[in-house]
């Protein structure tokens, strides 16, 4: 698993590793029922404490990631079709801001910026 952690991002290291795995799981890259490493490992790798593994891993776990079972590891849990349905939500949202935005600043209309949109969704 390769997971980056940034000295420099002012984001706390758990939250770091909590985005970068749910990234992993909500992508594809990780599979449900993939193992992850272990909490001892993955600190020896990142060389981070364990309580920072730990609490990285609780969350996902309580946010339905994953789920952990004691002498065996953490694993990613069976595909939740509604987080990855707002992921993708969020993600079109993101797009539309752009789209919009670049409409405004070039002076396409609202009604023109909509039959764009309808012409483009019916195309695919």
């Amino acid at each position: 698993m390769n997971i980056i952690i940034s000295n420099s991002d002012k984001t706390p290291i758990y939250e770091q590793i909590i985005r970068q795995i749910k990234d992993m799981i909500l992508n594809g890259t990780l599979q449900e029922g993939d193992a992850l490493p272990s909490m001892r490992f993955l600190a020896k790798e990142l060389r981070i404490s364990m309580i920072t593994t730990k609490r990285a891993y609780e969350e996902l776990e309580r946010e339905g990631f994953i789920e952990s079972y004691v002498g065996k590891g953490s694993f990613v849990k069976r595909a939740n079709q509604e987080l990855i349905l707002e992921k993708n939500r969020k993600e079109m949202e993101e797009a539309l801001e752009t789209a919009v935005e670049k409409a405004k600043h070039s002076g396409v209309s609202l009604a023109d910026l909509t039959e764009i949109m309808h012409m483009i969704y019916e195309e695919g």
